[in-house]
């Protein structure tokens, strides 16, 4: 299929300068030689993909979030509607806002400044991601490690780097902790409809956390576009708390 929203970076961010202001550290460059760095990040995504815990699937599968997935049945394919990584992250912070016993106005705050900063996130790191066009894992391992392996999850049809559950994860969570603090607990029971069971954590910082290293078990990033996109986020996060001004509730 044709590669997904190419030209976000043209759409006007709320908080940041542009789509180009908050860019990830230069990533490991494309190698097939055994002996560098990027085909180590290759054969750690291959290596960890086949060691697999159950709780590394069930995390993979928790935060998958792929809005359209196909599932093949024998010789039929079914396409599954789910909910997106945006879409998590309102669920949780509706979630806290429940929790907290916020008010109305609270509530459209929180949902408001969440929503506005996954925007953001979203072009910032879309914006990156076409400017480096880097090759996913699955591409890399089929050619040079195993041409019969399968990722757990589906490879999503955009550029690898960085990993984009990385940065919105990330964002989303600073901004609710300025919001709510930085040991607020939480059960995430946002995708309990589609049979995944919830998940407890003991800050938005451990669910982001998550979210993050999720990406490698599912293999579908490599470790420095996850840690790479971390940071990304955690500076869009930090940004748009300092110019919007928000406080702890």
């Amino acid at each position: 299929m044709a590669a997904v929203e190419p030209n976000w970076k043209t759409i006007r961010p709320f908080f940041l300068d542009s789509a180009a202001q908050c860019k990830p550290k230069e990533m490991e460059l494309f190698s097939n030689e055994k002996t560098s760095s990027f085909y180590r990040l290759a054969s750690e995504v291959y290596n960890t993909s086949n060691e697999l815990t159950a709780e590394q699937k069930l995390i993979a599968n928790f935060w998958d979030c792929n809005p359209f997935a196909v599932q093949f049945e024998g010789h039929m394919s079914v396409g599954l509607k789910k909910i997106s990584p945006g879409g998590h992250w309102m669920g949780i912070a509706g979630i806290a806002c429940e929790e907290a016993g916020l008010n109305l106005a609270q509530t459209l705050l929180v949902h408001t400044m969440v929503a506005l900063t996954l925007h953001d996130s979203f072009i910032c790191c879309w914006n990156a991601k076409y400017a480096t066009n880097r090759i996913r894992p699955e591409t890399v391992i089929h050619r040079y490690i195993d041409e019969k392996w399968q990722p757990l999850l589906q490879t999503p049809p955009f550029p690898e780097y960085p990993s984009g559950h990385s940065v919105i994860s990330t964002s989303a969570a600073e901004v609710l902790t300025r919001f709510f603090g930085d040991q607020f607990a939480f059960k995430d029971s946002v995708e309990t409809y589609l049979g995944l069971p919830s998940r407890r954590f003991a800050s938005f910082y451990e669910a982001a956390a998550e979210a993050r290293i999720s990406r490698l078990y599912g293999g579908i990033h490599f470790r420095d576009a996850i840690e790479n996109g971390g940071v990304v986020g955690d500076e869009i996060g930090k940004f748009i708390i300092n110019k919007s001004g928000i406080q702890k509730l």
